[in-house]
């Protein structure tokens, strides 16, 4: 599991890839708030490159939403894998998380 960042505009790009699990949960969040800026307007988490995601990661993924609701910034989640789009749907991410197929359609979506 790696987090890499760009930016695009104003929107912090998180990218993650490899495994999510219990196992690395905590180094995943680190790494996302070591990331993200309290002053962030716009976060995308791009998972294109994620294989696997477990209940620990989607608690992270969760808190990382409440937290940048919080600072009133915006935040979606894009590219996920046929599997990891199943486990947000089942989990019911779906409905309080917004999901983009591609990293550009979650951009254009902050411009609304």
């Amino acid at each position: 599991m790696g987090v890499s960042t760009e930016r695009q505009g104003d929107t912090l790009i998180a990218k993650t890839d490899g495994r999510v699990d219990g196992a690395n949960a905590r180094e995943f969040q680190s790494a996302l708030e070591s990331a993200i800026d309290a002053n962030e307007r716009a976060v995308i988490l791009d998972m294109e490159e994620l294989s696997y995601i477990s209940s620990a990661g989607l608690r992270v993924i969760l808190l990382t939403a409440k937290n940048l609701r919080s600072q009133n910034a915006k935040f979606a989640v894009c590219s996920l894998s046929a599997p990891i789009r199943e486990v947000f749907e089942i989990s019911g991410f779906d409905k309080i998380i917004s999901i983009h197929s591609t990293q550009a359609e979650a951009l254009a979506s902050f411009k609304d």
